[in-house]
């Protein structure tokens, strides 16, 4: 460890990491000690370029960028001098020479950097009178970004991105000096599976993304913490939120989880939580053989009857039950109570998988599968058998990924006497099932997900339906009630749930939702 000064206060940072990596170690970054930046990224490469991050070093003759120069022990450092003042200002006017002067247009007002920084660091006019050079404007560099090359500040923070992240390497800078601009190589276009990063990324805004421009202006959003539930890394983000609907996913840093990337497949799933094929009504298959729209307390009735005439006729045993690897831990929790309490034959969960890769992305394409593992739903196996030898009758299912992941054929399904379905989207088992039950999306409810590693993360309720729909935890605790099973009584309280969890199972002691950071606990393995 080294002992650094900086103005005038006095850290304890480790040896051989320059002063923004160690400050930004130290969680003061920007947040406590005001150093500028725009080339660097604490997950890329040091480039240098900008030189924003210049400082006085005592006892060195000139400023020395923060973000290349290494700390050692009694380091006394100034951000605040009179030099550094100038310096800062130097810079910002050079950067703002070929900048068009067109914020009130531009997508990214409102958290760009070159507007926040041109305020707080910048000379309040401009000395230049010639004409900015001509560039490039709405420019389709990929499927997914749109890039307005006549704002880029050439800090390169997306070239290094596309080598150093996901290795694909589409963006170069090309010509040199003050004919510099970011290209993607001939023949090329920015299409890896982690493009949209580079629109975090960029400080300014030339880089964004297709789907979110021009879209809302940012200072509407309200950002709520959430999780990426798309595979079972569990990647945080923040959802931005306006007028109850999400407009976009942005990832939020987790160093222990997803550093600060996601994958382009993961942020575009927020357009699942407010789609047209969402559950929006319970469904009740009634005598003419075909599902009507029928008010929630009714369609549980229905389902609580339609599950008491399997028991009596073939006895608990006839059931099974199907949990979902999309639940969270509150929800699996109450569902095994609920199975254990009917005395139901299984307890399976299937788990849909797909690509994979070494960065972030995941098989197994749900966000709780470790979740469901920890509380005892084991793979189809048994429930398969029990279909096939016909002991089973009847199937509690929660979402549909007991067909979707081809566990199960749908064929051997539809002889069942009863399927109860609680899900959040239509489906091909929405159409044999014989009541249906809308749920929520995991962006509107509170609960914990149990990533691949074991960590437990929380994610927050960032929108209200607009439907009648429930979390599965409290369905299932109204089937509960009317079926007269013991220890249920029409209450659900998720932050109590949370702490039984906790105190039941040693896997999630200490984790209830009250207890868990902003990183989440790690998994017995950290």
């Amino acid at each position: 460890m080294a002992t650094i000064t900086v103005d005038g206060e006095r850290y304890e940072v480790s040896e051989g990491r320059t002063v923004l990596q160690a400050l930004d170690d130290l969680g003061v970054l920007m947040a406590g000690v005001e150093i500028p930046h725009y080339c660097w990224h604490p997950k890329l490469s040091i480039d240098g370029s900008c030189r924003l991050c210049q400082v006085e070093v005592e006892g060195v003759p000139k400023l020395q960028i923060a973000c290349d120069t290494r700390v050692r022990d009694g380091m006394v450092i100034d951000t605040k001098s009179e030099r550094v003042r100038r310096a800062r200002e130097g810079v910002m006017e050079l950067l703002l020479v070929n900048h068009p002067l067109d914020c009130p247009i531009c997508d990214q007002a409102g958290e760009c950097k070159l507007q926040d920084y041109a305020f707080a660091y910048g000379v309040g006019h401009s000395r230049s009178r010639e004409a900015r050079r001509p560039a490039k404007k709405r420019v389709e560099l990929g499927p997914t970004i749109v890039f307005d090359q006549e704002r880029c500040i050439l800090c390169r923070r997306c070239v290094r991105f596309c080598r150093e992240v996901p290795g694909s390497g589409e963006l170069g800078v090309f010509a040199r000096g003050d004919d510099s601009m970011i290209e993607t190589f001939p023949g090329a276009e920015l299409d890896n599976p982690y493009s949209m990063n580079v629109a975090d990324i960029c400080p300014v805004g030339a880089l964004t993304t297709r789907d979110f421009r021009f879209k809302i202006r940012v200072w509407f959003l309200e950002d709520v913490p959430g999780l990426c539930t798309g595979c079972s890394n569990g990647c945080n983000v923040h959802l931005g939120v306006a007028n109850n609907k999400v407009y976009r996913y942005v990832p939020r840093r987790n160093d222990a989880v997803n550093e600060t990337w996601i994958c382009d497949a993961g942020r575009l799933s927020y357009q699942q939580i407010g789609s047209a094929d969402r559950l929006t009504q319970a469904l009740v298959r009634g005598e003419l053989g075909v599902l009507e729209q029928t008010p929630l307390p009714e369609a549980l009735d229905a389902a609580a009857g339609a599950l008491r005439g399997v028991v009596d006729a073939h006895g608990a045993e006839a059931i099974g039950g199907v949990a979902s690897a999309h639940a969270s831990n509150e929800d699996l929790f109450v569902f095994r109570r609920f199975l254990q309490a009917l005395g139901a034959r299984s307890a399976a969960v299937a788990v849909p998988t797909g690509d994979s890769d070494e960065v972030l992305i995941k098989a197994e394409k749900a966000a709780n599968a470790e979740g469901a593992r920890a509380l005892g739903f084991m793979g189809p196996t048994e429930l398969v058998e029990a279909l096939g030898s016909g002991a089973l009758r009847a199937v509690v299912v929660m979402g549909h990924d007991l067909v979707g992941s081809g566990a199960v054929e749908l064929a051997a399904l539809a002889g069942l006497e009863v399927i109860v379905l609680l899900d959040t989207h239509r489906s091909e088992l929405e159409r044999i099932a014989h009541v249906v039950l809308p749920t929520r999306h995991a962006a509107e409810k509170d609960a914990s997900y149990t990533n691949h590693a074991g960590r437990v993360q929380r994610s927050f309720a960032a929108v209200e339906p607009a439907f009648e729909a429930r979390p599965d935890g409290e369905l299932l605790s109204g089937l509960g009630v009317r079926l007269g099973l013991p220890g249920f009584d029409g209450r659900f309280d998720v932050a109590a749930i949370s702490d039984a969890l906790a105190a039941e199972h040693p896997t999630f002691a200490g984790r209830a939702l009250a207890s868990l950071s902003e990183d989440g606990a790690p998994g017995p393995e950290g």
